[in-house]
């Protein structure tokens, strides 16, 4: 049984846009929110600005964690290729340091990453986005508990 794993994901919303990273899977295009796994001995906002640099190419100003999610991956619709995969995801407000950058990316960008795109918040229903009840709660400014639980 593999370890539980920490990941760090940024929220950034501006002008009505949610920045996310467009990646590419057997199934075609899904979006994700930018961050990845902690590393040993870091702390979770330090996670977070270090995903941001690799994955956006921008340097952020990290806020308050404002959700908490598990990812159980037997009970999510890819069970057979990850179902032994647990990982608990910390959602931190964030905004860009330099709101008004022309942003290109980041010099390490995940695997099946293949880009970075502003995506309306009304739009956020046309896009396959992980995990899609965060971004319903974003959208719709849901008061919704810290703690969203193992959520698609």
């Amino acid at each position: 049984m593999k370890p539980i794993r920490n990941s760090c994901k940024a929220v950034i919303v501006q002008d009505g846009k949610l920045l996310l990273t467009k990646n590419r899977d057997q199934f075609g295009e899904a979006y994700l929110f930018p961050g990845g796994g902690q590393e040993h001995s870091e702390p979770l906002s330090e996670a977070v600005y270090r995903e941001c640099l690799e994955e956006l190419g921008a340097e952020v100003i990290v806020k308050d964690i404002i959700h908490i999610r598990e990812y159980i991956g037997r009970n999510h619709e890819f069970a057979e290729w990850d179902s032994d995969y647990h990982q608990v995801e910390f959602y931190f407000e964030c905004e860009l340091k330099n709101p008004t950058m022309k942003l290109e990316g980041g010099a390490v960008p995940d695997p099946n990453q293949i880009g970075i795109e502003w995506v309306a918040l009304e739009e956020l229903e046309d896009i396959r986005l992980y995990p899609g009840k965060l971004g319903r709660i974003i959208r719709d400014r849901i008061q919704a508990s810290v703690y969203i639980g193992d959520v698609n």
